[in-house]
């Protein structure tokens, strides 16, 4: 797979103002403000810079968190898992792997099968719904 490389300002006229700030300066949006925290359709969540196909309906569920929140990817190689220490603490922050934007981070307390939460922005992802 080959990297996306763009300029900043490239990224700019790309992306809205929150979108920018979430996926290219590692923001984070305001709980419960995004279009997709409580959202429930059938279909695919792809990452809002490139497209990338990260994380399916079936894997969503209401984490309480305001957040959208995935016990699992849809292809582990489609995101990339990073040390963050910002805050002065260790978390795990999420990135796509095709763009290196940055989608959320990644916590031990989701549900089974995986115990994962993958707390993702809603300004970092795309919808795409199923045509079934």
């Amino acid at each position: 797979m080959s990297k996306i490389v763009k300029t900043d300002d490239e990224w700019k006229a790309l992306l809205n103002e929150q979108s920018y700030k979430v996926t290219r300066q590692s923001g984070t949006e305001k709980p419960f403000s995004g279009k997709y925290w409580d959202f429930d359709k059938s279909g695919n969540y792809k990452c809002i810079c490139c497209g990338q196909l990260l994380f399916e309906s079936d894997s969503k569920f209401d984490a309480g968190c305001g957040w959208p929140s995935f016990f699992i990817p849809k292809q582990n190689s489609s995101i990339l898992e990073v040390d963050d220490y910002t805050y002065g603490i260790k978390r795990i922050e999420v990135k796509c792997s095709k763009c290196n934007a940055h989608l959320g981070h990644v916590f031990n307390d989701g549900p089974e099968p995986t115990g994962l939460r993958y707390c993702i922005n809603s300004a970092s992802l795309d919808f795409e719904k199923n045509n079934k």
